[in-house]
């Protein structure tokens, strides 16, 4: 868990370097060349700076141990990072829209043929620094890094839109096509925060993880010799790792310190088939074949 808190918090660093520079990089070429397209770009990227600290910030919270104030941990500060970084790319979505319906009908010169290369260098960068961090968010399961990375390819497709709408304008003699790509650009960034919002939302909503989790979780308590039946099976994600709480059936003869190491034989099956486990609650039940949960209300899982 700390090795994938500090790999996210590296990237996010990254992508506050990255973004910093290419702020200045398209506000001065579109300024100076112009570029409409490329001035709303920086605007967006300029968000992108303000949602790689809130990254940064909110998976350094959500890596904090439980304490007393919070015995479940911190790891809401993980998906509300997200939540908010999302949040900021709908903000930025208007902001560039706003900006470009306002240049579209404001006659102004066209842009200079070398914006073109700046709008290229900006997409080739960005598009590699979302495979990167995307692949990092996936792989340790977090919501605020896979957020982040879509921040990224945003500012890619704003600025392909860019490129498309200065090189239309140059080819066309028509001014106004670099500001129609920024709006353009505005609509895929809005599409983009709201993609990401949704995971963002349901982590605060305790949603269930991926099944998976839950067929694993499960698989690995049936395997705990002394289990007889496990009746109920909950997933809650926390950050980048998840809380889970079972009630497992055992012999109702067993004496009470059986049952117990059963417990915590379950438990550490679990954690060691599912490493991002926080904390694992297993309440223990007496198995009576004559009492026995329905077969309609058995837990099940569907095969993964």
């Amino acid at each position: 868990m700390i090795g994938a808190t500090s790999r996210s918090i590296r990237w996010a660093q990254a992508g506050l370097l990255v973004n910093a520079a290419l702020v200045l990089v398209k506000l001065i070429a579109g300024i100076i060349g112009h570029a409409n397209a490329l001035v709303a770009d920086a605007v967006e990227s300029s968000a992108d700076i303000f949602s790689s600290v809130i990254v940064w910030m909110g998976l350094s919270i959500a890596a904090r141990p439980a304490d007393e104030d919070h015995p479940y941990g911190h790891g809401k500060a993980e998906p509300l990072a997200a939540a908010v970084v999302s949040l900021m790319l709908l903000g930025a979505a208007v902001g560039i829209a706003t900006m470009a319906v306002r240049e579209i009908i404001t006659p102004h010169h066209l842009p200079s043929s070398w914006t073109l290369f700046v709008a290229a260098g900006v997409i080739l960068i960005k598009e590699a620094l979302y495979q990167r961090v995307s692949r990092v968010g996936r792989e340790v399961g977090s919501t605020v890094v896979v957020a982040d990375a879509w921040h990224h390819r945003a500012d890619a497709l704003s600025s392909l839109a860019a490129f498309v709408g200065i090189s239309v304008a140059l080819w066309q003699g028509w001014p106004a096509a670099d500001d129609w790509a920024a709006l353009l650009a505005a609509i895929l960034v809005a599409v983009n925060g709201i993609r990401t919002l949704r995971p963002a939302i349901s982590g605060l909503m305790d949603e269930a993880p991926d099944r998976a989790v839950q067929a694993r979780a499960l698989d690995a308590a049936l395997h705990v010799p002394g289990v007889r039946h496990v009746e109920s099976l909950n997933v809650r994600t926390s950050g980048l790792g998840f809380y889970v709480d079972l009630h497992v059936q055992a012999d109702p003869a067993m004496s009470l310190e059986d049952a117990h190491e059963i417990a915590s034989h379950v438990k550490y099956a679990i954690l060691y088939a599912l490493p991002n486990v926080l904390k694992v609650l297993v309440h223990m039940e007496p198995f009576r074949e004559s009492g026995k949960v329905p077969e309609e209300s058995v837990l099940t899982l569907p095969p993964v």
